[in-house]
């Protein structure tokens, strides 16, 4: 029987494939925005900045960073009305 060698490495269908997702602190956060700490803390605590615990630690995600950033470029509403 000959195998594709191509193929010797496919996945099953529906098999998810693993994607690493980087996970930052809120001081590398802050580094990133160019804002303060604080300032992280306080876009968490009102929701407007997710993030995960995992323990004792606080992470914010690559994916929570992006949808952060994407919600200061959308126009508000009371600009859209303007």
């Amino acid at each position: 029987m000959i195998t594709d060698p191509h193929r010797a490495h496919a996945r099953p269908p529906g098999e998810r494939r693993w994607c690493p997702i980087q996970a930052y602190t809120v001081e590398q956060v802050a580094d990133i925005l160019s804002i303060g700490r604080d300032k992280v803390y306080f876009l968490i605590r009102t929701g407007q900045l997710r993030s995960i615990k995992i323990g004792k630690l606080r992470r914010i995600t690559d994916r929570h960073l992006a949808e952060f950033v994407t919600s200061l470029e959308e126009p508000s509403l009371e600009e859209a009305n303007r």
